[in-house]
């Protein structure tokens, strides 16, 4: 009985050594080789034309589900939010609130009728605020078979039900294990060769073969997520000397656009794994990392990126001036800092496709390997990347304008909405210049429309809002005369 139990173990550990050596040589194979060149087999093609095809038969169903079943919720489908917004200036939405009276707004005159403006302002903000939601997955229009994409989901036919499963058993099974062990080896091959090339003098070849490395290991990593990565106007391509900056989605950003070309990456020095990484990959390429106390000196984080910059040979620099992850449906504002650095912006635009996966990092609800994780069970990774034509700094133009002129661009090109607010708003509350900004406008509306536009300043004593000329009083302002 013993022997028996002896040679059944030994068939079983075969057997799995059999699979094991199956599994490694497919891997390597027909996925690592090709991805360390740049080049593709088709395999991932065809398996996104298959999803394609899955996921219009699933809408498909579910629409005639929806129409055999009424009393099936209808999931939201509000691509602009739960309110239609006019999208006109202040003085236009208020001057609609004021044409039933006499008097015109021209006349620079205080109307209680204002007043409701600033309270419809308020309410639409609580019902459906434009600048949180930025923060959280957007909801799809039709299920994608993922369970976490669709709240509204509710049971419409067997069929249905066993392509989920089946997707479920594909998916944490066959592609979460393949995928976690690319990723695996791409962060390992990826210390270990930057450290050895660390090694080297710094010459060409050194720098040829870091750039070899780090393509090759992102590339690893991307094959990791079933990235499918389409590359727009590759004649724009950032250049060695300049600074690319794009919109921010996801941590992964970075290895869809290092898949395509080398960049030196600028960030906060960590401890632990990631620390490791960064020390390895600095050692090869002249990334820059700065320390935590350098980071709240803006001029030491400033002159590190000119001296970069200055040097026409090294990498360009790539950054994502949001300075969070937004939710891929708009681009929010771009802090000023990498703008006033000078040289060349790259500007490039990304945007993913939501059928295969949600790439956005809502880091309030998941750390990051949770994220990964959920990257990794996903269906894919598809995305779009846009090389923009370089820009330059116009002539009496600042480093905020400059910023705002970039930003639209991205946001044009990858279909996104452009907006102005912060995205550090996710962590902090409105800053009062916000506040002011508003009180100013309606102020010069008020006060400034019967004469000179009030030049307004802050007093030194009561730190009340004030205008250096105008003539007018109002409850909310102090308005000191000439």
């Amino acid at each position: 009985m013993t022997d028996l139990c002896e040679g059944g173990m030994e068939d079983l550990w075969s057997i799995a050594v059999v699979l094991l050596q199956v599994w490694f040589s497919v891997m390597i194979g027909l996925i690592m080789i090709p991805a360390m060149f740049g080049l593709s087999l088709g395999v991932t093609s065809v398996y996104i034309q298959i999803l394609v095809k899955i996921l219009e038969w699933a809408t498909l169903r579910i629409e005639r589900g929806h129409r055999e079943r009424p009393t099936l919720p209808v999931p939201a489908t509000l691509p602009f939010g739960l309110i239609q917004r006019e999208g006109g200036s202040m003085e236009q939405e208020m001057g609609e609130l004021r044409r039933y009276r006499t008097q015109s707004i021209s006349r620079g005159e205080f109307a209680l009728s204002d007043s409701f403006y600033f309270y419809i302002k308020g309410l639409e903000s609580i019902v459906d605020d434009q600048v949180t939601q930025r923060f959280s997955s957007e909801e799809l229009v039709s299920w994608n078979l993922l369970t976490r994409t669709n709240h509204n989901f509710h049971f419409i036919s067997l069929r249905l039900t066993i392509i989920w499963g089946l997707g479920v058993i594909i998916r944490y099974c066959v592609l979460f294990p393949l995928r976690i062990t690319l990723a695996i080896i791409g962060l390992t091959w990826l210390v270990i060769g930057t450290t050895l090339v660390g090694f080297l003098p710094n010459k060409r070849v050194k720098n040829w073969l870091s750039e070899l490395v780090h393509l090759m290991c992102y590339r690893i990593c991307a094959r990791g997520l079933s990235a499918t990565i389409q590359y727009h106007n590759k004649e724009n391509k950032p250049q060695k000397g300049g600074i690319c900056v794009a919109n921010h989605t996801s941590p992964i950003d970075i290895v869809i656009l290092a898949n395509d070309g080398c960049y030196a990456m600028v960030g906060q020095s960590h401890g632990g794994l990631m620390g490791v990484i960064q020390r390895s990959m600095v050692r090869s390429c002249p990334h820059v990392w700065f320390e935590r106390s350098e980071m709240r000196d803006r001029n030491a984080v400033t002159s590190r990126l000119r001296a970069h910059v200055a040097a026409k040979t090294n990498l360009p620099i790539l950054i994502f001036p949001e300075g969070t992850c937004i939710n891929n449906t708009s681009v929010m504002m771009f802090k000023k800092g990498s703008f006033e650095i000078g040289g060349t912006i790259y500007p490039v635009a990304i945007k993913y496709d939501p059928r295969f996966g949600d790439a956005f990092w809502n880091s309030a609800k998941y750390n990051m390997v949770n994220y990964l994780l959920r990257m990794m069970t996903s269906w894919a990774i598809v995305v779009n990347v846009w090389y923009l034509p370089p820009m330059t700094r116009r002539e009496k133009e600042d480093a905020a304008q400059f910023a705002n002129r970039v930003k639209s661009a991205i946001a044009h090109q990858g279909g996104l909405l452009d907006m102005s607010w912060d995205g550090s708003l996710k962590r902090a509350k409105v800053k009062e210049e916000f506040k002011e900004q508003q009180q100013k406008m309606y102020s010069s509306m008020v006060v400034g429309k019967k004469g000179m536009a009030p030049d307004w300043t802050v007093a030194p004593v009561t730190g009340d809002l004030v205008a250096r000329r105008g003539k007018y009083k109002t409850d909310s302002f102090k308005i000191l005369p000439d």
